[in-house]
């Protein structure tokens, strides 16, 4: 049995000769499986393998973890990077989500291009996700499953193991004697899959005992379905997105069938890296794409914020309060927004001769810019800018002395000109995404 490992990957390798592999390596028995399986095989360390471990500090052992996973690497004579990520809960994420987007974060950030990132997710793990997407009122992309190879920042991300199942790779795991993690988290049935995996499942595959395999077949079948109907809303998608503002016509989104409809909000959201909806949340956006003109509905669900506005659908992560007298000196160096954006200059090498104080909108405020005749109300070079409402507490406003000279790096005075052109350079604003 223990063999059934080796010569699963041995043919997978097949498939993908000489091309860089780094597995996410967690020290627990898959992972483990999967790494010292991967050590055995010639064709592997020929490309150059190696191991990738995140440390959430979640755990008072997580250090223990990383320090085993470190050693075991080295009795593979395998290079072992740890990456220590800090665990943001601020985002309405839930510990389990927000722990999976900080470690998939800190894996983009080390894979190198062209490298696969391999992930050991195995048979059982594919019927867990599927019946999770069920629970969660998913379509054929959910009900797909996880994707053995998809693009994952500057490579690809490769799940070779999920034709074998748990029972394969712990086999070979006693059968090596390999040291593994044990997460007690792995136990706790208050988090959904955990669940599935120890009080669920065990009572399906009592009664069904062909329950994983029906699954990950409907999986298959899904996934077929989900690819074929991709190519439609990948289209429509192109013509309903606007790329200077990544907004979605909403009418247009509407009027799609729901089975192109809910992958392309998806596959929207994702890219802007939030999560999707529920069902009833689905409904309730598409109740107020209805809205009347002059109403700026908002959806919100864990980790985002929909908003409808003058017609189009707009995404972003959830806001954090803004002290409107928020307001520092600025000489010119890169500044940190209190919304998240960044004010800089387009010239990084030069500063400003003299500091400006930058000051967020208190209401009320005008300004001249240069070549206009008239001096204008903020209000309204929001709304002929098409700045969305949310965005603009945040719009930095810079002034010399008690005088606005620019508006971020949209409206600037014959003043504000003179200032920037004795420091050779101009106002650079990039909002949040």
């Amino acid at each position: 049995m223990s063999d059934t490992l080796r010569q699963h990957l041995v043919a997978a390798l097949a498939d993908a000769p000489s091309i860089p592999l780094c597995v996410a390596f967690s020290g627990g028995p898959d992972s483990t499986a999967l790494l010292h399986a991967l050590a055995q095989l010639p064709e592997a360390r020929a490309s150059g393998l190696r191991a990738l471990h995140v440390d959430h500090r979640l755990h008072v052992q997580s250090t223990a973890w990383a320090e085993h996973c470190q050693r075991f690497c080295a009795t593979l004579n395998l290079p072992c990077e740890v990456l220590r990520v800090q665990v943001d809960v601020g985002k309405g994420l839930g510990l389990e989500a927000a722990a999976r987007h900080a470690r998939y974060d800190a894996l983009a950030e080390k894979l190198h291009a062209g490298e696969r990132l391999l992930l050991a997710h195995h048979r059982d793990d594919q019927a867990e996700t599927v019946l999770l997407k069920l629970l969660r009122g998913a379509g054929p992309e959910g009900l797909g499953g996880m994707q053995a190879l998809r693009p994952f920042a500057h490579g690809l991300l490769w799940r070779p193991l999920l034709a074998l199942s748990r029972k394969q790779l712990r086999d070979y795991v006693d059968a090596h004697q390999l040291p593994c993690i044990d997460d007690p988290s792995n136990s706790d049935t208050r988090l959904a899959r955990n669940h599935l995996r120890l009080e669920i499942l065990p009572r399906l595959t009592r009664h069904w005992p062909q329950a994983v395999d029906s699954i990950v077949h409907s999986a298959a079948l899904s996934r077929a379905a989900a690819d074929a109907l991709q190519a439609q809303w990948l289209a429509a998608f192109d013509v309903l997105r606007d790329p200077a503002t990544d907004s979605l016509e909403a009418s247009g989104w509407l009027a799609l069938h729901p089975a192109l409809r809910e992958p392309l909000l998806d596959y929207w959201l994702h890219a802007r890296g939030l999560p999707a909806p529920t069902t009833a949340q689905r409904q309730q956006i598409e109740y107020q794409c209805g809205a009347r003109a002059g109403q700026q509905p908002c959806i919100q669900w864990s980790g985002a914020e929909l908003h409808i506005w003058r017609g189009r659908l707009w995404a972003i992560s959830p806001r954090s309060m803004i002290e409107n007298d928020w307001q520092t000196h600025w000489h010119g160096e890169p500044l940190k927004l209190p919304d998240g954006g960044t004010l800089s200059l387009v010239d990084a090498n030069t500063h400003l001769i003299e500091p400006l104080h930058v000051r967020l909108r208190q209401g009320g405020e005008r300004i001249k810019p240069a070549g206009d005749a008239h001096t204008r109300e903020l209000r309204d070079l929001f709304q002929q800018a098409m700045i969305p409402p949310w965005r603009r507490l945040g719009v930095p406003l810079l002034y010399a002395g008690d005088e606005i000279i620019a508006v971020a790096d949209r409206w600037i005075t014959a003043r504000g000109k003179v200032i920037f052109q004795q420091a050779g350079t101009l106002p650079r604003w990039l909002p949040p995404r």
